[in-house]
């Protein structure tokens, strides 16, 4: 969850970790329990995620790029569009005839937010940002990491100041669901 380096390395390592999971649910067969348990992992890792992102990276994206409250906007939608896929996933058990589809549409709609964030955002925010404001963006997104949500909560506000005022509250909740029902172990 948390690696070191400059928010884009720090970033990237997340989404490796996100893929090797989603090979692993493509690896199974349909309707098998562990895709359920892979599933609330990478989705856990997901949310964590994006409430950093959204907290940290897309506010220097507005502040550094030329464009960037589009380029923003349009990140935002992205996680909007993948967190309401994921509280449908929520709900359903793997042998749910509704979970292969709604999985194949989540790992489709990550797959191209991260190929459009890494050729597109990165390199642009690399080249805006000074390598210092880089790093600390880097700590800022591990420390939000730490204490950030861990379901989908799509009604819950995606930009400052209103995200990083409730995400803690809203985590430590998640996180003591998760802990008293054993979501997201590894089986």
């Amino acid at each position: 969850m948390g690696h070191g380096g400059n928010v884009i390395q720090e970033l990237t390592t997340d989404h490796r970790e996100v893929e090797e999971i989603f090979g692993r649910i493509e690896a199974l067969p349909s309707g098998s329990a562990e895709r359920k348990d892979l599933c609330d992992q990478v989705t856990m890792e997901l949310i964590r995620h994006s409430v950093a992102e959204e907290a940290y990276l897309y506010p220097a994206v507005r502040e550094h790029l030329t464009g960037g409250d589009a380029l923003a906007d349009k990140e935002i939608e992205d996680h909007s569009k993948a967190e309401r896929i994921m509280k449908d996933l929520e709900g359903c058990q793997a042998d749910d005839p509704r979970f292969d589809t709604l999985m194949t549409q989540l790992m489709s709609e990550i797959r191209s937010h991260v190929t459009d964030e890494e050729q597109n955002l990165f390199p642009r925010l690399a080249e805006a940002c000074p390598e210092d404001a880089l790093m600390d963006l880097g700590d800022k997104v591990r420390r939000a990491k730490k204490t950030a949500p861990t379901r989908p909560h799509p009604s819950a506000p995606d930009t400052p100041p209103a995200n990083k005022l409730l995400a803690p509250g809203t985590g430590m909740v998640d996180r003591l669901r998760d802990m008293l029902s054993g979501r997201g172990k590894e089986s």
